[in-house]
Order: C-alpha cells, then structure tokens, then sequence
C-alpha cells in the first residue's frame, strides 16, 4: 500500500522561488514579443508559440499481481501557429502541435506499455487547428474549421487543456454578443469530429447550443443544450443529450459579489438533465447537482461545493465526453467516467494569492462516494504552486493523494506528483 507519509507534497520547494525577473530578461522578452507580432505594420497578426515542459510521476496500488509499474513521463510539447491580419472582417490561423517523450516507462494509451500507470500524453504531432473566422456582421463572429471550443467551466464541452495535446473539434461556431441587450452571449455551433487529447479522431454529429445572459454584478445565467450522436460503433454508448441552466458569479479566479474591499461572496448552482440520443443503444435518463458557496476574504478564497453526477447501471450514467474532466472531482483521476452507481463529490477548497497575483497556492479536499451517499468509495488531496514571471514564463507543482476504499473494482490508491515550466508567446 501507498504510505500516508508520501502524502507531504513537493510543491513546497516552490516557495524558495525569487520574484523578480531581471532587465536582461524583461529586455530579451520584449525582443520576442516584438518579433512575433505584427502590430507594427498596421495589422493584428501574430507568431503564436507555446513550449510546455512537464515531468509527471503516477503511482498506483491495486491490491493484486501484478501491479502496474510507477509511470514516469519526461515530455515537452510544443505548439508552433500563424495569425493571419485581418482582411476585411476575414482571419484565419494554423497552429502546428507537437509532444515529444524524452522516456518511455509509461502508458500513454498509444504506445503500448500497458504494464505501466497510466499518463495520457502520446508522442504524436498534428494540426491541431486550422481555422478562418468572418468578423463583418455586427456583434458576431462565425469560424469555421479545426478550433479550440470551451464553453463555462469546460465540464461540458472543452479543450482538455491539462493534458500536453489538447482536445480541439472540427466545427463551425458562430458567438453573437449582443451590445444593445447588455450582457447577452449566444454561442450555436455544430461539431462533425472530435480531435482528441491522444491524438485520435473520433466522428460525431453535435449541434452545440450556449446562451449566457450577466445579471449586473449578481452573476451570469447560462442555459445549454448538447446534442452528441457519435457515429462509430465502438464510441455509440457515448451519444447524448443533455440540458442544463447554471447560475454563477464565479466565472474565473478572483470573481467575487463584492461585500466590502476586503471582502466578497461567491456561489455557484447548476442543474443538467441527460437522456439516450443518436445511436446510444442504452435508455437512460440522469442528473448533475452542482452546487458552490464560498467568500473571499483579503488574499484568500474558501469554497464548500457538491458534484453529483447520478447512474443507474452501465450506460446509464452522466457523462461529459467533451468536457475538460481533470479539472472535476479529483487530479488523480479515478472519475473522469462516471461509476456504475453514480458519484457525489463533496469538497473543499482553500486558494490564497500572493506576489501581486503571481503566486497562487491551492489545496482541495474531496470525498467521493456514490450518488445516494450510502457507498463511501474514498477521499483525495490535491495541492497545487503556479508561479507566473511577467505574462510568458511560469512554473508549477502538483499533488494528488487518492485513498481507495476498495468499493470499486475501477479505483486504487493513487499518488501522482508533476512539475512542469511554460514559456508562451
């Protein structure tokens, strides 16, 4: 079994991190800037580049012979793009995707070391997008081709940004923000496939649908439909539709209803309906519960929250194929497919900022069981450092601690530890 001393996370050794950048670098860093961007010559074209080193371990317990081997992922990822200038309310962009893996003990779902943890970060190359964008009708903007598509907190339809290859769709989107209805976001779209995060393309018809309306400074109301019919037999049980309306006023870090200067309320509460659509050969209907509170106070916010995704059986549960799940109900993740029976994730979350924002140190912890609360499965506790140097360099430490309860035959005790460094242009 994992060692509850392993739990002492690493990202400690952050802290010992200087704030503060020298002249050399902030001279170099406005010679790159300059060179990759275009606005000196009239236009708001630009060089994108994003360089992503991460070293990533999973450790894993299953009880059993054998057990899979500790994974270790040394991997650098890059991303290469080209921002065309306007022309005429026309753009388009091309962005080259990379990952390369410096060792190969881990499982990457596509190189075959199936003996090893799992750590799903292939070393593959695509295009991860290829898009042009029509900007001449008032207040709306329509794009079409292979593009990045997140909408609210990325739960139901994202880009799986933590992984090293992201999740793009190809798809035509049209955003019309409406300036005399103040507030109003209409988002319509349809998705004909899905790049996925290990590189592989899967086909599905999905009309998308996102409307977001500001209510002042008392939150956002956004209702969605998602209508998923995936067309490959092996991905058919993946097909649904699904209804939601969520209220927020916590839409990224730092949102708050302000109660004074120093002080702030934030709340979250969503509910979703899904059901069988396209070719999912499974009647089913479900639910999501998805309810937060919590306050800022000078540095620090705390939240309390509850995700319940509900199941009846398999093929019978709440699922978000598109969505970025890492970012839900743990970062060991044990969950990023709903279990049998469903699953309630009551957690807590305590995130303080330091260094003008440039410091951000989370820790959260959750407890996990099944939808009605009567089958415990187990508790994680994740910590997270992300230093920021200026608006192109950071470094970041991560952990996870999962303690199985041995309730499913899907979950083990898990400890995984990442550090990574960006630079991005």
């Amino acid at each position: 079994m994992l060692q509850h001393q392993r739990k002492i996370p690493v990202i400690a050794a952050l802290l010992s991190i200087s704030t503060a950048s020298t002249p050399a670098l902030a001279d170099i860093t406005q010679s790159v800037e300059d060179a990759l961007n275009f606005y000196h010559y009239g236009h708001n074209g630009a060089i994108k580049m994003d360089l992503n080193y991460r070293y990533e371990n999973a450790d894993q317990d299953k009880g059993g012979v054998p057990n899979p081997r500790t994974a270790n992922a040394n991997t650098a990822r890059l991303r290469a793009g080209l921002l065309s200038p306007v022309f005429y309310g026309l753009q388009g962009y091309a962005e080259y995707e990379g990952n390369l893996a410096m060792q190969d003990d881990y499982n990457s779902t596509r190189n075959g070391n199936t003996g090893f943890s799992t750590v799903a970060d292939p070393e593959k190359s695509e295009l991860n997008q290829l898009w042009i964008s029509y900007a001449g009708i008032p207040d709306t903007v329509i794009k079409g081709g292979r593009q990045r598509i997140k909408f609210d907190d990325d739960r139901f339809i994202g880009n799986v940004g933590w992984r090293q290859m992201e999740q793009t769709y190809d798809s035509v989107l049209i955003t019309h923000a409406n300036q005399q209805l103040y507030g109003l976001v209409i988002n319509a779209g349809y998705i004909g496939n899905v790049q996925t995060f290990t590189s592989t393309t899967e086909n599905i018809d999905a009309p998308i649908l996102n409307i977001n309306y500001k209510i002042g400074d008392y939150g956002n109301l956004i209702g969605y439909g998602y209508w998923l019919d995936y067309t490959e037999i092996e991905n058919y049980e993946k097909s649904s539709q699904t209804y939601g309306v969520r209220m927020t006023n916590y839409l990224k870090p730092g949102d708050s209803l302000k109660v004074s200067d120093n002080y702030g309320l934030l709340y979250t509460a969503e509910w979703g309906f899904q059901q069988d659509y396209g070719h999912g050969r499974t009647n089913y209907e479900a639910d999501r519960i998805n309810v937060m509170g919590g306050f800022k106070a000078y540095n620090f916010t705390f939240q309390g929250a509850v995700e319940q995704l509900s199941g009846q059986g398999v093929n019978k549960t709440f699922d978000t194929p598109l969505g970025t799940n890492h970012a839900f109900q743990g970062w060991a993740d044990l969950f990023l497919v709903t279990p049998a029976n469903g699953i309630r994730d009551v957690f807590g979350a305590i995130i303080g900022a330091f260094d003008r924002g440039n410091l951000i140190l989370t820790g959260v912890y959750h407890d996990f069981s099944d939808d009605t609360g009567g089958i415990h499965y187990g508790k994680e506790w994740d910590f997270m450092a992300i230093k920021k140097f200026g608006k192109h360099y950071s470094v970041l430490a991560k952990y996870a601690y999962y303690d199985d309860l041995g309730k499913l035959a899907t979950t083990t005790d898990t400890q995984k530890i990442w550090l990574q460094a960006s630079v991005s242009f």
